[in-house]
């Protein structure tokens, strides 16, 4: 497969099925953000140890977000058909996890936390904050023609993964969660002001 093609040099790409569109594109543009969203899934795992318990299901993750994106790439009215499987089991794949990880926090009061502490978490927060960018993104693609239910579920349902997994990064460390109250009435009890 020819990498450089040189058809893309005007600024128009092809869809799944073969028609042209512009580079910008909404399609184009959502794919984007999926791709730069699944590049820092990329440089969670780089930072992770080898076997991490994460490993698995972070490389899942990722290659749900390829077939989803191929998914994206095919307009209604494609001539071809997309054969390529649906990711929908991912849903119910990343519910699970966020539910062990819930229960892991079950002593936890969540809130809103300031991102930081480790790079693990920091990254984990990276990817948080690029899956809410390419949701943002599918949401108007889905106002202009219908996406799958199961991708913007499974988009949702990544970023709180994502949030849990910092929080959980930082408490299997042993480092503070700098948690952000919006009101000092919020404030626990046990909580210095």
């Amino acid at each position: 497969m020819a990498i450089t093609t040189k058809t893309g040099d005007t600024g128009q790409t092809s869809l799944f099925g073969g028609s042209r569109v512009s580079k910008n594109h909404i399609r184009i543009r959502c794919n984007g953000l999926i791709d730069e969203a699944n590049v820092r899934i990329g440089m969670l795992l780089a930072e992770l140890p080898e076997n991490h318990q994460w490993e698995k299901g972070l490389l899942k993750i990722q290659r749900d977000i390829m077939l989803m994106m191929s998914h994206i790439a095919t307009p209604a009215d494609s001539p071809k058909p997309n054969k390529k499987i649906h990711a929908e089991k991912g849903v119910a794949a990343c519910e699970s996890w966020i539910g062990k990880l819930n229960n892991f926090l079950k002593d936890e009061k969540l809130a809103f936390v300031l991102p930081g502490g480790n790079k693990v978490a920091s990254l984990c927060h990276f990817v948080r904050t690029g899956i809410r960018t390419a949701e943002r993104e599918l949401v108007e693609l889905n106002q202009i023609e219908p996406v799958a239910e199961y991708i913007l579920q499974y988009f949702n349902r990544m970023s709180d993964l994502f949030y849990l997994l910092a929080i959980v990064e930082l408490k299997q460390s042993n480092v503070k969660v700098e948690k952000f109250m919006l009101f000092p009435s919020q404030k626990s009890k046990n909580e210095k002001r």
